[in-house]
Order: structure tokens, then C-alpha cells, then sequence
């Protein structure tokens, strides 16, 4: 049973490695703040929880500690980016090649309506 515990943590291991480098690669890669922020913001995110799941099948006394931390990981990273892509706006930091912008249009509506 031991032997299965080390093949899913090395798998995990594999893979949350492979979501970070992943996220790097995105944050060196991608042109604005706003496209940077999903791959910190996700990415990483679950690079980092793989990583713990890793540690806790090779070490399984760490459960409880690994539990809280992704806890808190899943539950304030995206807050967090959500909060850094609505100041970056606010101050005006521009966006390349962007779609859309539903923040312009209720920017303009209260704008108009006052």
C-alpha cells in the first residue's frame, strides 16, 4: 500500500510541477496585468495544491496542516486576484488586444445617469 501512497504523490508531484511552470511561463508570456492575473491567480494556485496533496501522501501526518493551507489557498486566491484586476482598471492600466469591456458601459451609465 506504501508503494501506491509514493506513485500519487509522485504523480502529483508531476503535475502541480508542471502547473507552475505553466504559470511562469504565462506570467513571462502574456502581454497585460489582467491576462497575468489568471494565470497567477489560477494556475498556480493549483500547482501549489498539488503540491501539498504530494506531501501529504508522502507524509501522511501532514494532513490536517496541508487541508487548512489549501483551504485558505482555494478560498483567497481568487478574491485576490479578482481585487488586484479591479485596481489595476481603476487606475488605468491598459489592456492589449481586449474583446470587450463590460466595466466601460456601467462606467459610462452612472456617468450619464448623474
Amino acid at each position: 500500500m506504501e508503494i501506491l501512497w509514493q506513485i500519487i504523490a509522485i504523480a502529483a508531484v508531476i503535475m502541480g510541477t508542471f502547473f507552475s511552470v505553466v504559470g511562469v511561463v504565462g506570467y513571462i508570456r502574456l502581454p497585460d496585468v489582467y491576462t497575468r492575473l489568471h494565470t497567477t491567480g489560477k494556475i498556480s494556485v493549483f500547482g501549489i495544491v498539488l503540491l501539498l496533496v504530494a506531501a501529504c501522501f508522502w507524509v501522511p501526518q501532514g494532513w490536517a496542516r496541508a487541508l487548512v493551507l489549501i483551504f485558505f489557498l482555494l478560498a483567497a486566491g481568487p478574491p485576490t486576484a479578482h481585487a488586484m484586476g479591479s485596481a489595476a482598471y481603476r487606475i488605468g492600466l491598459p489592456r492589449i488586444n481586449a474583446v470587450r469591456d463590460d466595466l466601460a458601459d456601467r462606467k459610462q451609465a452612472a456617468v450619464d445617469s448623474h
